[in-house]
């Protein structure tokens, strides 16, 4: 349970930070409100997995699951490049987490 709640607590970390291109700067009412509902939502869970999980390993793989997301919807959605070692730099970033989760009791 605590790891579903940490992988979705990721998924809106994505929501927060590809949020953050469309806010303009805080400036557009609509896409902030996602934003910071997103973020909000992204630290609850956070707080919830880290109950059970360990501190260290809860962060690294929010973070991983965060920042996985975000290039793949930046790539997706904004254009950005995906070259090949972008993208093998990812998969080391999956590989980590699936690492952390196969040593990690909870």
């Amino acid at each position: 349970m605590a790891w579903g709640m940490l992988v979705l607590a990721g998924l809106f970390e994505v929501g927060w930070a590809i949020g953050l291109k469309y806010t303009e700067g805080f400036t557009r009412l609509w896409p902030s409100v996602g934003t910071v509902a997103c973020m909000v939502c992204s630290l609850g869970l956070l707080g919830v997995a880290m109950k059970t999980l360990p501190v260290g390993t809860s962060y690294a793989v929010w973070v991983g699951v965060g920042a996985v997301g975000t290039a793949l919807l930046g790539i997706w959605l904004l254009g950005e490049p995906a070259n090949a070692g972008r993208l093998i730099s990812l998969g080391i970033v999956v590989a980590g987490i699936v690492g952390l989760q196969l040593s990690t009791p909870g």
